[in-house]
């Protein structure tokens, strides 16, 4: 009765149980990532993502510009 088997987990099982779980996650997000790719179709794959003349756009250039000499 004194001898009470101790419940322990090894470094192997621990690693095991670690790769499961990592598999499992995996797997899982790479289902719902290809649902969301294929709804776009090719002609909203090549329209233009953003307004060329915007104040964002005109600013970037006017930061970004080279130092005149």
């Amino acid at each position: 009765m004194g001898d009470r088997h101790k419940a322990t987990i090894g470094r192997r099982q621990l690693l095991r149980t670690g790769m499961i779980g990592f598999i499992v996650t995996a797997t899982s997000g790479l289902e719902s990532g290809a649902v969301a790719a294929d709804t776009e179709t090719k002609t909203d794959k090549l329209k233009t993502r953003f307004q060329a003349h915007s104040a964002e756009v005109q600013n970037f250039y006017r930061v970004n510009r080279y130092p005149k000499r």
